[in-house]
């Protein structure tokens, strides 16, 4: 039988993760957004119009003050960030991973099965995949999409 899962309002979650020793600091000219720090990684929830909870950045681990995000790339997972990338170590990987599932825990949210196995990245860039990120419009022709053009031209 499946669990009732019970939301927490806003109120509730903050004082969760004060109890449960995140750092919780109030976002700069934001009421109702506040950025949670723990195990060398950050994320930033706020409050959605029901009095509920929603996670406004995506945890990430920080580096020199900054929340990073986590890209793999088939073959490596990197931490990015504006001023660079950095590979992701298995320190940072199980530090994010705790991170993640006790930020789900506070505001109430699903731990799905995927996703507790380990860490979930924010972006998946595999070489195959190159471009997909992109809008249908902005994406490059396949070379399989070009021969189909020019052999509508030609009939």
């Amino acid at each position: 039988m499946a669990k009732q899962i019970r939301t927490k309002s806003f109120q509730e979650s903050v004082q969760w993760f004060r109890d449960h020793g995140f750092e919780v600091m109030e976002a700069p000219g934001a009421s109702g957004r506040v950025f949670l720090k723990k195990y060398q990684c950050s994320a930033a929830i706020e409050r959605t119009e029901d009095d509920g909870v929603k996670i406004f950045a995506y945890p990430g681990y920080l580096i020199n003050g900054e929340i990073s995000k986590l890209v793999d790339h088939g073959y490596q997972k990197v931490l990015k960030t504006t001023k660079g990338i950095y590979p992701a170590t298995a320190d940072h990987l199980k530090a994010l991973h705790e991170f993640s599932e006790e930020l789900k825990e506070g505001i109430g949210g699903v731990s799905l099965y995927n996703e507790s196995l380990g860490t979930v990245s924010e972006a998946y860039m595999y070489d195959r995949v190159r471009d997909r990120d992109l809008p249908q419009a902005e994406r490059p022709k396949r070379p399989w999409q070009r021969a189909m053009l020019a052999a509508k031209r030609r009939a």
